[in-house]
């Protein structure tokens, strides 16, 4: 079988999931050093990384423990966190269209990164292009540069202090920026941070991640029936990934990646 050209969407999809994953991969060194400093062992912060994976219920879960949190407390918050990718798995599986082991692994790899990377595609070979580079990119540069921070330890400070943060933010906003362009997307992306930002010192963190994501549904759904078409249902995710940049939550207190 013939295999079809690659176009120009495309290999822009694959230069947007290279870039993501090395912005978001360098920022593991953060993780690895919060981890270990908080007195996770080497071994179970690699675990969280390689079998969790979620930079955000990592970060949330050894802040807890590092505050001195129970298990279940820790585990909890991380749970709540990391539910908005069950979103996500709505966004992106219909352009992926995978069954069996191919499922199995893309549902690991459904994470906010590959999730960003493949809607902003305008067909569905560059979503997947974008799905699986962003998705495997981050999960080896996020691994390898977890041991890294976990070995390095004290030795190299405070990794936020190095912008690692702001470049994992500034990657996600690059690619939201361009979808923002709409009315209804500028909308719903307010809103969204309204009630994120409104939640923010009087709910545990990953509430406001979930309250801005339904507003944000709710919004596009009432958007997308007066104007009869797909535009506010884009913008939902739009407005998810923007939040996912902008969010300073979890990252003040116990951060998030």
């Amino acid at each position: 079988m013939t295999q079809a050209p690659t176009t120009p969407a495309v290999r822009a999809a694959v230069r947007q999931g290279l870039s993501v994953a090395v912005a978001t991969g360098l920022y593991g060194v953060s993780f690895g050093a919060l981890s270990v400093a908080a007195g996770v062992g080497v071994l179970p912060t690699m675990a969280l990384s390689l079998l969790l994976f979620s930079g955000g219920s990592q970060f949330a879960l050894v802040g807890v423990v590092g505050a001195g949190g129970s298990p279940v407390a820790a585990v909890a918050t991380a749970v709540l966190l990391g539910a908005r990718n069950t979103l996500y798995g709505a966004v992106v599986a219909p352009p992926l269209g995978v069954r069996g082991l191919r499922r199995v692994v893309a549902a690991q790899l459904t994470i906010d990164e590959s999730a960003a990377v493949s809607s902003a595609q305008p067909d569905r070979r560059a979503a997947r292009a974008g799905f699986w580079v962003a998705g495997a990119g981050v999960f080896v540069l996020w691994n390898a540069f977890t041991l890294l921070g976990a070995l390095a330890g004290g030795a190299m400070g405070d990794p936020r202090a190095w912008g690692l943060d702001a470049a994992a933010a500034a990657a996600f906003l690059a690619l939201v920026w361009p979808r923002l362009a709409s009315r209804t997307a500028q909308l719903v992306a307010a809103i969204a941070v309204v009630v994120s930002a409104a939640l923010i010192p009087v709910v545990p963190a990953g509430i406001p991640v979930l309250a801005a994501a339904a507003s944000a549904i709710v919004v596009g759904l009432v958007a997308g029936r007066r104007a009869g078409g797909a535009e506010p249902f884009r913008a939902v995710h739009a407005a998810e990934a923007e939040l996912e940049a902008t969010e300073p939550a979890v990252v003040d207190e116990g951060p998030s990646a």
